[in-house]
């Protein structure tokens, strides 16, 4: 197949797809589709006509993503914004779907991906992010990932491990990216622990739970971000919180302890203290060692050296960043590969005192955030200490 052709057909198609009504990214992501598909095909039946062949595959795949988001949307209104605890409603083909995605013939990391962005309703970029990769590098791998199903039987689905990471995206780009997703997360959660008797999947749902109770006081009436220890606590979801508190006991006590049980520990922990400053920071910081334990993720090392300088002093929080630096890769553009990293190098900063390089390491997290909400926290956060510092 002529791969040069291909690349200068791509501009064209995708300009085509954009008069027609498509938005850029979904246009891309048909595009990406149709050149998937001319891979698989033309070597055998090559078109007369390469470029509309592109045009009318890549336009019926938007169509059919367009209606995949509307269908998925359907399903999210069906869906209160405070999911109702109690006994889960009958499945329907969507947790299904999570598992034929993650197939046995695709890597954990590929099968996740393949899955946010063909149920999940995520965008490449969304996905990206949440992996700690270029876009192209995400773009890619779901590629490879559609390539290697194609023509596949789908009767042997994925592993629940694999489902659980899908789950777990989802709800967090639905907590706090662009995309409302997080009660659609829990409710095939719930779908999921009614037909599986897990203690991770029991951990995952009571950690989404955790975290949903204080969705309501985490932006302020113009739509700006509420740091933790700053929410009206009285506007907590006590019903969620008791509910995700009785399901993690009943998970930890099956003494099978996993990621997710671990996290919803420390999620516990923050709803059980009546204001912050009576949050019980020592025993987060053992829980976050047994989630270093458990994944050596970058992230879990961020949040304990939060965790860190809560218990033992902004000194030791930093310290305990400098070993995280020491040990992770940066970007190719000289920022941490790690998110928040800065931002939190700045709250530090801050509470030992040095407020010029607080302020300088908010602006320069400001430059680095892709949510717009947390742009403008960061922003305000630099302008507060810059304020200060002025005679």
């Amino acid at each position: 197949m002529d791969e040069a052709l291909l690349r200068s057909l791509t501009p064209g198609v995708l300009g085509i797809l954009v008069r027609r009504g498509a938005d850029f990214a979904a246009a891309e992501d048909a595009v990406q589709d149709a050149l998937v598909e001319a891979a698989r095909v033309w070597p055998a039946d090559r078109p007369r006509d390469p470029k509309g062949w592109l045009v009318t595959v890549a336009w019926r795949r938007f169509l059919d993503a367009a209606r995949a988001d509307a269908a998925r949307h359907r399903r999210e209104l069906l869906v209160d914004e405070e999911p109702a605890s109690g006994p889960a409603p009958s499945t329907d083909d969507t947790l299904q779907l999570y598992f034929l995605c993650a197939h046995p013939s695709l890597t954990p990391s590929s099968a996740v991906a393949l899955t946010l962005r063909a149920v999940g309703g995520l965008t490449t970029r969304q996905i990206a992010e949440a992996y700690l990769v270029p876009e192209a590098t995400m773009a890619q791998r779901i590629s490879r990932a559609k390539r290697t199903v194609s023509g596949v039987r789908f009767d042997r689905p994925g592993d629940v491990a694999t489902v659980l990471r899908v789950l777990y995206l989802v709800f967090n780009e639905g907590y706090s990216g662009d995309v409302d997703l997080a009660a659609e997360a829990i409710r095939l959660t719930r779908q999921l622990a009614a037909r599986i008797d897990h203690p991770e999947v029991a951990g995952l749902l009571a950690l989404m739970l955790l975290h949903h109770a204080r969705r309501a006081s985490r932006t302020a009436r113009d739509g700006s971000l509420v740091p933790l220890a700053e929410q009206d606590r009285s506007r907590w979801d006590t019903g969620s919180i008791a509910e995700g508190v009785e399901i993690l006991q009943a998970a930890l006590a099956r003494d099978r302890l996993g990621e997710f049980q671990a996290q919803a520990a420390v999620a516990a922990l923050h709803a059980d203290a009546p204001t912050a400053e009576e949050t019980d920071w020592v025993q987060i910081v053992e829980w976050y060692d047994e989630l270093v334990r458990l994944t050596d993720s970058p992230v879990v090392r961020l949040n304990r050296a939060v965790a860190v300088g809560e218990a033992d002093g902004p000194r030791a929080g930093l310290a305990a960043l400098a070993a995280l630096d020491d040990s992770s890769p940066r970007s190719r553009n000289g920022g941490h590969s790690v998110p928040r990293y800065t931002a939190v190098a700045a709250y530090l900063h801050e509470r030992d005192g040095d407020l010029a390089t607080a302020a300088r390491l908010y602006a320069e997290a400001a430059r680095e955030a892709s949510n717009l909400a947390e742009r403008d926290h960061l922003t305000r956060q630099a302008a507060r200490l810059n304020a200060r510092r002025s005679p």
